[in-house]
């Protein structure tokens, strides 16, 4: 029986964030096994997989401040230490729990028109400003077109 109570929601949405994370894959090195099974050929794997993974995740830092998707690329090159470091891998899933139950909030009706709200207010506040500049300096050309 739907009582319309939050809680119940709230609760289903933590048992689904449960039953991913008891889902997920087993933590530990992704290399075939043929490579695992000699120790020098494993470490000069994770090396490689190291410098690779570090090389994305400095790209992603560069692209953070330039245009281009520098989160989704950091979380790329997380995502490839992953495929070898334990720590990157309790990192990705704390991650993906935390986006998960940040977008399972944001879904919810109260939040959504708190949202809308705000941002209508914003833009009144930003078309108020810009009306009261145009009004006080009117539209200006940086040149002059009359002097052509």
């Amino acid at each position: 029986m739907n009582t319309g109570s939050d809680e119940s929601k709230a609760a289903a949405a933590v048992d689904d964030v449960a039953e991913q994370v008891k889902a997920e894959k087993p933590f530990g090195s992704r290399a075939p096994e043929f490579i695992k099974a000699r120790r020098s050929l494993h470490l000069s794997w994770q090396v490689g997989v190291f410098i690779v993974g570090l090389a994305v995740v400095v790209a992603g830092i560069i692209m953070l401040p330039l245009p281009g998707p520098g989160w989704v690329v950091i979380f790329g090159g997380m995502a490839i230490w992953a495929t070898e470091f334990v720590w990157a891998q309790l990192v990705l899933r704390w991650t993906k729990r935390k986006v998960t139950e940040a977008a399972q909030r944001a879904l919810d009706p109260r939040v959504r028109r708190r949202n809308i709200i705000l941002t209508a207010i914003g833009l009144v506040i930003f078309a108020t400003l810009g009306g009261i500049y145009l009004w006080k300096f009117g539209i200006q050309m940086p040149w002059k077109i009359n002097d052509q």
